[in-house]
């Protein structure tokens, strides 16, 4: 088969190729928001993410199944399939960026609030503004920093077959 026929027709991953894969940063536009908006909304935002972590881990062990077919550990390979999915997802696009945003948006409220005279609402508006914008910048650094703290712990349990792609 012809190199370049073989790269179109590689199936695609609903949960990494498409628009889907923004719904795993809604927590982080949700923390951005949250100066301005009921908290109710930042849980929500939460919900989002963690639904597209879940499914993303069930689809990998899915497909980890069906890879393996009758093999012996298969059993054993789809776990790690899921556990390793679930796990660097839940770290690398729902609690660490969840919590660094949270953070950078406090910590601008308050700067804004002790160094400017400026009304709390475009304080808030501001801040909100400075956690969407800070947002790319995160992604790649704590996917690589998730990356080598799983390589170098749980994937050493179950060794590291599964890797997250």
């Amino acid at each position: 088969m012809d190199p370049i026929e073989e790269k179109t027709t590689k199936e695609v991953d609903i949960y990494r190729d498409t628009w889907v894969r923004f719904l795993g940063y809604a927590n982080e536009v949700g923390e951005a928001f949250r100066a301005l908006v009921p908290v109710s909304f930042v849980w929500v935002s939460y919900a989002v993410a963690t639904t597209y972590v879940t499914a993303d881990a069930v689809d990998k062990g899915k497909k980890a199944a069906v890879a393996h077919g009758d093999n012996p550990g298969k059993t054993t390979r789809v776990a790690a399939a899921v556990v390793d999915t679930f796990v660097w997802q839940a770290l690398a696009s729902v609690a660490i960026p969840g919590f660094t945003i949270n953070r950078v948006c406090a910590g601008s409220l308050y700067l804004l609030g002790k160094t400017t005279r400026w009304p709390l609402p475009v304080r808030k508006w501001t801040t909100t503004a400075i956690g969407l914008s800070t947002i790319p910048f995160i992604i790649t650094p704590i996917d690589r920093s998730v990356d080598f703290l799983l390589d170098s712990s749980l994937r050493k349990v179950y060794g590291g077959g599964e890797k997250h792609e």
